[in-house]
């Protein structure tokens, strides 16, 4: 349990609050062709970075808790480590760890999940890449192989299409090398297919309850076989990029059928696996498959008494799956925790498709407040609409209650996430990003005077990288693929700039540290007037 923080001896602290402004996906790249922040017109932030103290975060691989720094950053893992000020070892580290040790397989629940399919069918459910940021291939392999050598004569793979965190039309390159796999795998007493699929924008992986038909379409594909059928996955895939010309993200939900009838439906007597490790995509559809009678997001038509878990617990306070298969990281000593310890009323505020990470990822994965007097969250319906429609999403609408928020002189510290750099750059579409990046310039235009009306100050920065980059790079040459969209995250650094007109005399940047995310909640309370706990990460400021 988190206890008070203790006060600077010769700093009180800014005047006014302290406010984070997340700008979800913008990292720090080279000028360039597809480089859509330095592209827009930004001249706020182009003065900040010129003018302000500044400084690079590292937000990706073992800076966030992941198991390389070839693997990209993503809001969740970023959150974490803004909130929490240390880093711990995240979702697809937690799995590797768990498979490599062999606790995953010892776990009750994956001798649940074998005896519970003895007479039935062993399904999984999960973004079908190797991108790491929800999920990992790998991981689904070393399952399917564990399930065949423990007995399970009958598997069936639902395949959700990535193509954001990796390629945009890469399916085929995880999909044929997959069936390749299962065909050695198969045998006389081991029958294994791949049952349906879909893009991960079109079914199964909504979040923060934004579109649960997204939901009802992946139950309807995968557990009753309802849809468009197809002799395979690549079948499937080929036909819906001839004839709609899209990315792997918003492909068609497709059913594989043999003789007419589909090859994989969920039925009673089966167990369901769904992979991800990552939770925001996770919880509905685990929501759908454990609902009882009160289940009201949508018609399930049937719903078969099986065995489900996930490859985690996605929500460590309502519990959600109830069964999973391996342990999330402990997270401890939270900056919220410390700060409602000591008296230090909150503020938090994105709209729906962020709000879940200024609260439950910043919290540390909890539910809830820590201080209902001393905490106040505020969400902002997002749009049901493709993101490149409106690029400036809800940043106004976030901006008007933040300027009240801060005006309010009630909250000493406040924080908010812009969702547009991230959410639109998914998009691919260069232009829409572009025009973004300006709507969100033009909102921190509007915030800065009134953080200098009230003697406050900001911490401007980001969770990882995504608008930076929306065209592939050439690994070979390092140029761009002119052309080539990019939909997923970066391994570029991120920005924190320290915008303060009335304090910034009592303290100085720090040089020669290596800061990563983590390094922001020490920053963050320092600038409160208060000392960072030990177990946090260094501050990147040191008081005169």
């Amino acid at each position: 349990m988190a206890s008070k923080l203790e006060k600077l001896e010769n700093f009180g602290g800014v005047k006014g609050p302290v406010v984070t402004i997340v700008m979800d996906g913008v990292g720090i790249a080279a000028p360039g062709e597809g480089n859509a922040v330095s592209l827009a017109h930004t001249p706020t932030l182009d003065m900040l970075m010129s003018k302000y103290p500044m400084t690079k975060l590292k937000a990706h691989g073992t800076a966030v808790g992941l198991p390389s720094d070839d693997d990209m950053g993503n809001s969740e893992v970023g959150h974490n480590a803004l909130g929490a000020g240390q880093v711990f070892a995240q979702g697809a580290k937690l799995v590797s760890n768990s498979i490599e040790s062999g606790k995953m397989f010892a776990s009750e629940t994956w001798k649940n999940l074998l005896s519970a399919c003895k007479d039935g069918t062993l399904h999984f459910i999960g973004l079908f890449s190797d991108g790491n940021v929800h999920s990992h291939i790998d991981h689904l392999k070393a399952m399917i192989v564990k399930a065949k050598e423990d007995g399970v004569k009958k598997v069936r793979v639902h395949i959700l299409l990535d193509g954001r965190d990796v390629g945009e039309t890469s399916a085929l390159d995880y999909v044929l090398p997959f069936e390749e796999f299962i065909g050695g795998l198969r045998t006389a007493d081991f029958d294994i297919k791949i049952a349906s699929g879909g893009g991960r924008m079109q079914i199964t992986m909504d979040r923060y309850e934004a579109n649960w038909k997204m939901v009802e379409n992946g139950w309807k594909t995968h557990v009753l076989g309802e849809g468009r059928f197809f002799a395979s996955a690549a079948e499937a895939i080929e036909t819906y990029r001839k004839e709609l010309k899209v990315i792997d993200q918003d492909l068609p939900a497709f059913v594989i059928a043999e003789d007419g009838k589909p090859v994989g439906t969920v039925s009673d007597g089966d167990s369901v696996v769904f992979f991800n490790f990552r939770g925001d995509r996770a919880i509905e559809i685990s929501k759908a498959f454990e609902g009882g009678a009160d289940f009201d997001k949508f018609d399930r038509i049937r719903v078969p008494k099986v065995y489900y878990a996930g490859m985690l617990e996605y929500d460590g306070d309502l519990h959600i799956p109830s069964h999973y298969l391996v342990n999330p990281p402990e997270i401890s000593g939270t900056m919220s925790e410390y700060l409602v310890n000591t008296g230090v009323k909150q503020f938090a505020i994105s709209e729906t498709q962020k709000y879940g990470h200024v609260t439950y990822f910043w919290n540390g994965n909890r539910s809830g407040k820590f201080s209902e007097e001393l905490e106040t969250y505020v969400e902002i319906p997002s749009d049901v609409v493709p993101f490149e429609q409106r690029p400036w999403m809800k940043c106004a609408e976030i901006t008007d209650k933040l300027i009240e928020a801060i005006r309010s002189g009630e909250y000493r510290y406040i924080r908010c996430n812009f969702p547009n750099g991230d959410m639109v750059g998914h998009t691919g579409s260069l232009e829409a990003t572009r025009i973004a990046m300006e709507a969100l310039d033009l909102q921190l235009a509007r915030i800065l005077p009134v953080i200098d009306e009230v003697n406050g100050a900001a911490i401007i920065t980001a969770d990882h990288g995504n608008a930076d980059e929306m065209y592939e790079i050439d690994k070979k040459t390092g140029k761009v693929k002119v052309g080539k969209a990019k939909t997923s995250h970066t391994l570029n650094p991120v920005p924190m700039i320290i915008y303060d007109n009335g304090s910034a005399d009592r303290y100085e940047m720090k040089t020669g540290l290596c800061a990563g995310l983590s390094n922001v909640a020490a920053t963050t309370v320092n600038l409160l007037g208060y000392k960072a706990p030990e177990i946090w990460d260094e501050s990147v400021i040191e008081v005169k």
